[in-house]
């Protein structure tokens, strides 16, 4: 009875924080039993993953750029455009994938420090600015892919970054051994997070939950992880995007959580003007948080182009819009300062179990685009009715 009380009381303090993952299970369990379990197969769980990838990976570095009151809207065509660079590089110029993926990184980073530097020393609004780089963007994309239309990409090595899977070393029956390791890997990980981060709570004299309550929270969150792990084991195992979607993730966890420049951050995003005068530069916070944007969308576009194994003229359309939404599901607040990179990636994922779900029912493209309408709003709504109770 009292961890009962303690649960509801744990829910209700922290909602914003539980509420996208009580959303997905709800999706999850709806798509499950609407579909006789065919939402939940390892085909379906693995392909959901993978199609999500690219934009899990934008959805995290947008999720800093909210986060700093700031929005970035190049990044779709952003991506596309260094996808096409990449297919450039790879065919025409006969560069081998190890060259061309690092190459792509970099010029990511220049494109994110030359919108930094627009936003941060120039003072243009980010949306004006970001507009007009995605404007730029969808012409050089235009441009570089103009004679050829669609270019294809037969290298292997790097198609495999968007559609390969870690190898089969061995197998536990029909499981993959190599992704069994994986997610146990993952499990260890957040549990090492978890203690860490409770450890320095008390230390810090923070209030914590019971004992009890924190050891149902490991377990719970590790038995999803598990069966998530056998779902994708029983399939072809951890594709090389997730394993990617990942090391991301961990290390922005990282960033944000644990380390100095990470708690600049939510400062500049709480309140400018206070960070700047207790001695942070808000200047080189928003360099830092747009070059690490140009950093991901270049990621990104590394992605889908291997995804689809070639660069379109279309490639990038939509994508920021994505980002955003899976930002503002996974709980980044609109008002900047509150969101966590883990909570984008949960983000991403209702949405894109909900187009999932809505295409293994038939539902038409057009009430497609209504519903995930309807949950961005639903998002952003909650996100001001909470903040409107905390004050």
């Amino acid at each position: 009875m009292k961890l009962l009380k303690e649960a509801k009381s744990l829910i209700g303090v922290n909602i914003r924080d539980y509420g996208m993952y009580i959303a997905l299970f709800v999706i999850m369990l709806t798509f499950s039993i609407m579909t006789d379990g065919l939402f939940m197969s390892s085909r379906n769980i693995s392909n959901l993953i993978d199609a999500t990838g690219y934009i899990a990976v934008l959805a995290v570095g947008m999720t800093l750029v909210i986060v700093i009151r700031h929005i970035d809207l190049s990044v779709g065509f952003a991506a596309g455009f260094m996808g096409a660079i990449a297919a450039i590089l790879l065919t025409q110029f006969g560069m081998p994938f190890y060259i061309t993926i690092p190459i792509i990184l970099v010029l990511g980073m220049i494109i994110g420090l030359f919108n930094g530097f627009l936003v941060a020393h120039m003072g243009i609004p980010s949306f004006v600015a970001s507009l007009a780089a995605m404007l730029i963007f969808r012409g050089a994309l235009l441009q570089v892919t103009e004679k050829t239309g669609t270019i294809s990409i037969k290298d292997e090595h790097f198609n495999a970054i968007g559609n390969g899977f870690i190898p089969a070393i061995a197998k536990v029956g029909q499981l993959n051994l190599l992704s069994l390791i994986v997610g146990a890997l993952i499990i260890v990980l957040f549990i090492y997070f978890e203690f860490s981060k409770r450890r320095n709570k008390i230390k810090y004299h923070f209030e914590v939950i019971s004992n009890s309550m924190f050891a149902i929270k490991v377990l719970f969150v590790s038995a999803i992880i598990a069966y998530i792990t056998w779902i994708l084991a029983g399939y072809n195992g951890f594709s090389w995007t997730v394993i990617i979607v990942l090391i991301v993730v961990v290390i922005y966890h990282f960033l944000t959580t644990s380390t100095v420049i990470g708690r600049h951050i939510y400062a500049v995003g709480s309140n400018p003007e206070a960070a700047n005068l207790s001695g942070i530069s808000v200047k080189k916070i928003t360099y830092i948080v747009f070059c690490s944007m140009g950093l991901l969308s270049a990621l990104s576009g590394l992605l889908f182009t291997a995804r689809l194994q070639s660069a379109t003229t279309t490639a990038g359309t939509l994508f920021e819009l994505d980002a955003i939404a899976a930002a503002y599901v996974g709980g980044v607040s609109a008002a900047g300062g509150v969101g966590k990179v883990t909570g984008s990636i949960i983000g991403a994922i209702v949405m894109a179990s909900l187009s999932s779900g809505m295409n293994l029912l038939g539902v038409g493209i057009s009430y497609q685009y209504m519903i995930r309408g309807g949950v961005l709003a639903g998002a952003v709504i909650f996100d001001v009715m909470t903040r409107k109770q905390r004050a």
